[in-house]
């Protein structure tokens, strides 16, 4: 369980993020700020193309803003070099993404064990099988995502997500590509997993269930909060 602290865990502060395209310069985001806290859960909405993905991106540190900071844990994220930042992202961050992306040569054991062996977590495997069976996967474990359904591989992405205990959860549709059925099961679980684990969790989503869970809304409207 993250220890309680009177910082945010996540602060953005006038967050840009501009792009060259045959029209011209285009802004995908612009002056966003706000903050975050520890175990909080907080939905990112809006309509298609309002840098809702962007933004998600720029969090997680696989992009770079073109103007602004990212604080996490009160750290400038983008004053890191990229050594840094993977090291910090590997230790803080956890993410799972509408298209699962699993690598499809690994199990689903061994889809979970390799952010722990990344980050050189001891009893990789006891620990990814543990959170395989907390996901309702123990007995799918030696399977290849393609032997699983969608839903089942969404679990394994939430598994490896959850594996290394992230201070940070990113998800980006994490319902998307899912039946509602199965998407409610992937909600209950995330939620679950937040109270046990208490992850702070930011979702990308047009799901409006799943917005309503979370505690707040950010509103994304071309590139600005609204």
């Amino acid at each position: 369980m993250n220890s309680p602290s009177t910082s945010p865990l996540l602060e953005t502060r006038r967050l840009g993020k501009q792009v060259d395209s045959p029209e011209g310069r285009l802004s995908l985001l612009e002056d966003i700020s706000f903050r975050i806290d520890a175990a909080e859960s907080v939905a990112i909405v809006g309509p298609s193309g309002a840098g809702k993905s962007t933004l998600l991106g720029i969090l997680a540190g696989l992009d770079t803003p073109s103007t602004g900071q990212v604080l996490l844990q009160g750290e400038d994220f983008f004053a890191l070099d990229e050594d840094q930042r993977a090291q910090r992202r590997g230790a803080l961050l956890g993410f799972v993404f509408q298209s699962f992306q699993l690598l499809p040569s690994l199990t689903a054991l061994e889809n979970v064990m390799l952010p722990l062996e990344l980050n050189d977590i001891g009893d990789a495997r006891v620990r990814a099988l543990e959170v395989l069976a907390r996901v309702g996967l123990a007995r799918r474990a030696r399977h290849y995502p393609r032997q699983l359904s969608g839903g089942e591989q969404q679990r394994v992405a939430i598994a490896r997500a959850f594996a290394v205990q992230p201070a940070l959860l990113l998800a980006d549709e994490p319902t998307g590509n899912l039946d509602n059925r199965t998407g409610a099961r992937i909600v209950e679980l995330l939620f679950e997993l937040n109270r046990e684990q208490g992850t702070t969790l930011v979702l990308v989503t047009h799901d409006e269930h799943l917005a309503r869970r979370c505690q707040r809304r950010l509103r994304l409207e071309a590139g600005r909060l609204s």
